[in-house]
């Protein structure tokens, strides 16, 4: 009895959702613990400011996870309603924190005080996300474009829109207020885009758990035509799911800008929707649609910024460390599959039972 639950509990576990995020995040710490120790030193400093703060990889990992982890809630709806993700969050970044910069620099992009409170500027700013969401959610739910298809317009587009915003000038904020919100709070040595990520998590799960979002989300990405007949509209649901992901990308841009005051358009959040997507995926959630878990998506964003901050540290060079990550993740990917995971648990099985014959047989 007691070697049939300890097979059962094995295979619960290869099968839980959460079990590839933080298998990953194992494995990544393993493998720096055996060649660096180090790697998860702490240590108090200074910044510019002459403010205290926390550094270390692991902080790196933390502060600019957090980026990630925020866009992951958006691209895991979108990828659970619709069956397809959103290719252009890069590009959307850019344009939200051109919009609020241009808010709060005014035309010269170079005014001594702030044109506006910051607060007003990034709410236009989610505004202005939220309307580009829609735009993509409509091509997807009305006229049934594939996602990546519907979202490449404005993946080629967004980055010359946000620097039409500005008149391709590159706006400075010099109020320090503005760079709390991408480094720290005096005071408060962790890094702020982690309060941030904490916070938009926590609505998230809140807004999952006392509404009916989580269920319409899934119902729409199972079975569209099934839900249309319960009285949901799909339509609807794949509008709001990219709105929702649109809401997560102005923070996002609020946090980029925040961190230098300023924005380089063809740089920002580069290559940033692919990692997000990645975390999707690492998370277990299935890319064509149907039922998501939100804490594996956010473990799954801060194991892919593991990895990535792993490659950095071993001056592994920008333009290879697509190479390098796309490896790493394949073979996670392979090794989340139902399939793999089955294949595992039928082996231990197999190796429970031949124990068991061999005391027996004893």
């Amino acid at each position: 009895m007691n070697n049939e639950k300890k097979v059962f509990s094995l295979s619960g576990l290869l099968h839980h959702q959460l079990f590839i995020p933080v298998t990953a995040l194992v494995l990544l710490a393993v493998f720096n613990l055996i060649m660096d120790p180090s790697f998860f030193s702490i240590q108090m400093g200074l910044n510019s400011e002459g403010n205290h703060i926390l550094q270390g990889y692991l902080i790196t990992i933390l502060d600019y996870g957090s980026e990630l982890a925020i866009l992951a809630i958006g691209m895991t709806l979108v990828t659970a309603a619709s069956g397809g993700q959103d290719i252009s969050v890069g590009a959307t970044v850019a344009i939200a924190g051109s919009v609020i910069l241009r808010l709060l620099c005014g035309a010269s992009a170079r005014e001594p005080e702030l044109q506006m409170p910051i607060i007003l500027a990034f709410l236009i700013a989610v505004a202005v996300s939220m309307v580009f969401g829609a735009f993509n959610g409509t091509l997807v739910a009305v006229f049934r474009i594939q996602p990546m298809v519907a979202t490449l317009i404005m993946y080629t587009a967004g980055r010359s829109i946000a620097a039409w915003i500005n008149h391709n000038q590159l706006p400075i904020v010099t109020d320090k207020s503005y760079s709390l919100f991408g480094t720290i709070i005096p005071g408060i040595p962790i890094p702020t885009p982690f309060f941030i990520a904490a916070l938009c998590v926590t609505a998230i799960m809140l807004v999952l758990r006392f509404s009916t979002l989580g269920l319409y989300v899934q119902s729409v990405g199972i079975n569209e035509k099934a839900a249309k007949l319960n009285g949901i509209n799909p339509v609807a649901v794949k509008i709001l799911t990219f709105v929702i992901l649109g809401m997560c990308v102005a923070v996002v841009g609020l946090i980029k800008t925040s961190r230098l005051c300023t924005i380089n358009y063809s740089v920002i959040a580069k290559d940033i929707e692919m990692d997000a997507i990645l975390a999707v995926a690492l998370g277990g959630n299935a890319l064509s649609g149907g039922k998501f878990n939100m804490w594996a998506s956010v473990l799954g964003a801060y194991a892919i910024q593991f990895l990535t901050t792993t490659l950095y540290k071993y001056q592994v060079s920008s333009d290879a460390l697509p190479a390098y990550k796309a490896v790493v993740v394949i073979l996670l990917v392979i090794f989340s599959a139902p399939s793999v995971r089955e294949k595992m648990a039928a082996i231990s099985q197999r190796r429970e039972a031949r124990k068991n014959a061999g005391k027996e047989a004893a």
